[in-house]
């Protein structure tokens, strides 16, 4: 029986343009990583490239759901997870936190429960729309 070739299901995302923004994605997930095991550095390279996308994460990820991601999460970057209290769309969260890391506020308000944007960052995550 002859080895059949691997076929990729995830396309792979030009970082070269973003390489900063895949940098500190990389570096946020491994500064929270619940191991330091070989899996969990391809994970955290693989959630940083799918962050690239123009999907939600999940999506990007080829999983099922947000709930998914939130297990995975939650199981592989415990604190990280512990961090997203209130629920944010994940790829909106990373950013969010490379925002403080960096002492960089762009949100419009004072609070995420009395901004207008509110659902963009917590709302229903649904196939078919973008993040």
């Amino acid at each position: 029986m002859q080895a059949q070739p691997v076929t990729r299901i995830v396309p792979i995302v030009d970082t070269e343009s973003r390489i900063d923004e895949y940098d500190d994605i990389v570096q946020l997930l491994m500064d929270h990583r619940a191991d330091d095991s070989t899996e969990t550095h391809k994970l955290v390279l693989f959630i940083a490239q799918s962050c690239m996308g123009d999907n939600h994460l999940w999506q990007d990820m080829q999983l099922p759901d947000r709930a998914a991601l939130t297990a995975l999460m939650q199981k592989n970057f415990p604190v990280l997870f512990a961090k997203n209290s209130g629920n944010m769309k994940w790829k909106k969260f990373f950013y969010k936190q490379l925002c403080e890391r960096a002492d960089i506020f762009i949100c419009k308000s004072p609070s995420c429960g009395v901004c207008i944007d509110y659902d963009k960052c917590f709302g229903p995550e649904e196939p078919g729309t973008l993040s």
